[in-house]
């Protein structure tokens, strides 16, 4: 899956109108998340829970934690 890892990767993402889904780890800074959880919720892209920053960072690829990430689907 292509993802987009970060605060203000997933952000931009989600501005572009690029985003199917983000996904958020609870125990991320609320001031990080929040403009992002605020941006998906305007844009209706569904935003996905995950525990923990170190879970979310397994499951796009990378041995350190993330906050945020953006699924980007494969093109048409």
């Amino acid at each position: 899956m292509p993802w987009k890892i970060g605060t203000k990767q997933t952000t931009k993402a989600v501005e572009q109108g690029l985003a199917a889904r983000v996904f958020v780890a609870r125990d991320a800074d609320p001031r990080l998340t929040g403009k992002i959880v605020e941006l998906c919720r305007k844009a209706e892209i569904e935003v996905v829970w995950v525990d923990r920053m170190a879970d979310l960072g397994k499951r796009c690829g990378i041995d350190v934690g993330a906050a945020s990430a953006a699924w980007i689907p494969d093109g048409p």
